[in-house]
């Protein structure tokens, strides 16, 4: 389906995700309106619903569409021809980056999460348990190699990188001490010394 630009060269679906990113960043879910959204995009409500079925919809789109970008270079990754400590490596400082690059959509998504259908939060946690065991599966095959230790389990190691990664929005600020790289290579450090035999 081609994607009306409304004028602007930029298609309409972008605009309305980012002005329901901002609006949702700034306002929180919950008080920003379909009205303040076509408005902040310069288009109508049919527009709108045209593209996303509800302020819901796009809300679950926010998350997904880092999700989705964060799942393709994962695999990747866990595809690449190298030894399985680089990939493991540069998947675990891949997340960080690709995180605080889109960390409104990160802190919007764990803020309103609630928000969202029984249905479509379970969309949602498919999605994410896929990058989950994708990521785990990495670790497993270095504890089978012998290459990582085996004395944490696989989804603990998963679970302490991750807590980091969706904590990333309470405290990272771009104008901080440390660049985006130099944070994702400090923790992707400290998941591969957790592994270390």
């Amino acid at each position: 389906m081609a994607k009306a630009t409304g004028g602007s060269g930029t298609p309409v679906p972008q605009r309305l995700l980012a002005a329901a990113t901002r609006l949702f960043a700034e306002q929180g879910y919950d008080r920003t309106s379909v009205q303040e959204i076509v408005e902040a995009a310069g288009v109508t409500k049919g527009a709108l619903y045209h593209y996303f079925g509800s302020k819901e919809d796009l809300l679950q789109e926010v998350y997904a569409r880092v999700l989705r970008l964060q799942q393709e270079r994962l695999d990747a990754f866990a595809d690449a021809d190298a030894p399985v400590e680089q990939r493991l490596r540069e998947a675990a400082a891949d997340v960080v980056v690709t995180t605080i690059e889109n960390l409104d959509d990160a802190s919007i998504f764990f803020r309103s999460m609630h928000h969202l259908s029984p249905e479509k939060n379970k969309q949602v946690r498919v999605e994410r348990r896929r990058y989950h065991e994708r990521f785990r599966a990495l670790v497993e095959e270095g504890q089978r190699s012998g290459v990582f230790s085996t004395a944490t389990p696989a989804d603990l190691i998963v679970d302490y990188h991750f807590g980091s990664v969706h904590h990333l929005s309470t405290w990272y600020r771009p104008d901080g001490p440390l660049t985006q790289q130099e944070v994702a290579d400090h923790l992707a450090d400290l998941l591969l010394r957790a592994l270390r035999p």
